[in-house]
C-alpha cells in the first residue's frame, strides 16, 4: 500500500499539532490495514481488478447471471453489489489466470473449501458436480455466503458486514461498494469488446458465457459441460449448443468434425451463435460468434474460457457454420 502524501508549506502551530496527531493514526491505521490485508490475501487471494467502468463493462451474460443470482441467492442483496464483488475480484472473469498464490479460484475468487460451504443446491445451468470455476455455480456461491453474513437483512450495515466477510478489509468494502453504486446508477447492458452485447440474447451464447475463465483442458468437456475440470475448444462449442438449444442439437467432438456440422454461411452473414472454425493447425480451432467482431473461445493451455477478436484471426481460413 502506498504512504499517504502529506502536503508541503504547513506551519508548525496549534493545528499542525493535531495535523500530526491525526497522520500518525492515519500511519497506524494503514500498517494495520495492510497487514490484515495481507491474511485476507493468504485467506482469500482476491485477484483485485481496476475500479471503473458502468453496466456497460460487464459482459452480457455475466450480467444476466449477477441479476439472476442475486434474487435467488439472498432477498435482501442487490445484483450491483454481487456484481461489484465479480468486477473488483478478476474483473468479471477478465483476470488472465483467475488464479491466487493463496489457492484461490475462478471468477468470484472462492477456496475450494470456502466454496463447498455455498455450492449447494446446484444453480440452474451450474456444473454437476459444482466448481468455482464455473461462473454460475460460483456466482451463487458468492450471493449465498454475502446472505450467511449480513446481506439478507438489505440494511447498510448488514451489507458491509457481508462484503467484509468476503475480504476482511476496510478498504476492500470501500471499493466494492463504490463500484456498486456505480453499476446501480448506470444505464446500459453493453460489453466493452463491442460485440457481445448483440448475442446476449442468443443461448448458444449465452451458455458459453455461462463458462466464462473455466480452464482449458486439451480434450476437456462434452455436451454436459466440464470433464477434467476444463474445457478445450470444441468441448465448450458441444457443450454451449447443446445447452443452447435444449439439447436438440449435439455436435460431434472434435473442431475437424463440427467443420461440416449444420450448414455453411458466409461470413458477411454470420450471426450470433454460429460456429467459426479456423484453418489452423488443420481446422483445429472453432469459437462462437458472439457479434460485433468479437468470439467467446477456449484458446489454449494456461488460458481460460474468454472472449477474443476476430481481428486476432484474420490470418487464418475460416469456415463459419449455423447449427441451429
Amino acid at each position: 500500500m502506498k504512504r499517504p502524501v502529506i502536503a508541503g508549506g504547513v506551519g508548525f502551530g496549534v493545528g499542525a499539532v493535531a495535523l500530526i496527531g491525526v497522520l500518525v493514526l492515519f500511519i497506524a491505521a494503514v500498517a494495520n490495514g495492510a497487514a490484515g490485508h495481507q491474511r485476507e490475501q493468504e485467506a482469500a487471494g482476491t485477484q483485485v481488478a481496476a475500479q471503473g467502468g458502468a453496466v456497460g463493462d460487464i459482459p452480457p451474460a455475466m450480467l444476466a447471471l449477477y441479476r439472476k443470482a442475486a434474487p435467488a441467492g439472498c432477498r435482501g442483496l442487490d445484483w450491483s453489489v454481487l456484481a461489484a464483488v465479480g468486477k473488483v475480484e478478476t474483473d468479471h472473469a477478465r483476470h488472465p489466470t483467475m488464479r491466487s498464490y493463496a489457492g484461490a479460484v475462478g471468477p468470484m475468487q472462492f477456496l475450494p473449501s470456502t466454496f463447498k460451504g455455498y455450492a449447494y443446491p446446484v444453480p440452474p445451468g451450474g456444473a454437476d458436480p459444482p466448481s468455482p470455476w464455473d461462473a454460475t455455480d460460483a456466482v451463487y456461491a458468492a450471493a449465498r455466503m454475502l446472505c450467511a453474513n449480513g446481506a439478507k437483512s438489505g440494511a447498510e450495515q448488514g451489507i458491509y458486514r457481508a462484503i467484509y466477510s468476503y475480504n476482511h478489509a476496510d478498504w476492500y468494502v470501500r471499493k466494492v461498494l463504490a463500484q456498486a453504486k456505480v453499476y446501480a446508477a448506470a444505464p446500459g447492458t453493453g460489453d466493452r469488446g463491442g460485440g457481445a452485447a448483440a448475442g446476449s440474447s442468443n443461448a448458444i451464447v449465452r451458455a458459453a458465457y455461462s463458462k466464462l475463465g473455466v480452464p482449458y483442458v486439451w480434450g476437456g468437456g462434452d455436451i454436459h459441460g466440464l470433464t477434467n475440470g476444463g474445457l478445450d475448444c470444441s468441448g465448450l462449442t458441444s457443450y454451449a449448443v447443446y445447452k443452447g438449444t435444449g439439447g436438440r442439437v449435439a455436435l460431434p467432438r472434435t473442431s475437424q468434425q463440427q467443420r461440416f456440422a449444420g450448414i455453411a454461411v458466409p461470413r458477411d452473414e454470420m450471426q450470433p451463435g454460429d460456429l467459426i472454425i479456423f484453418n489452423k493447425n488443420g481446422w483445429g480451432h472453432v469459437g462462437i460468434f458472439v457479434g460485433g467482431n468479437t468470439m467467446i473461445n477456449a484458446p489454449k493451455p494456461g488460458r481460460g474460457v474468454e472472449t477474443a477478436s476476430l481481428a486476432d484471426w484474420s490470418g487464418y481460413e475460416w469456415s463459419v457454420r449455423r447449427v441451429t
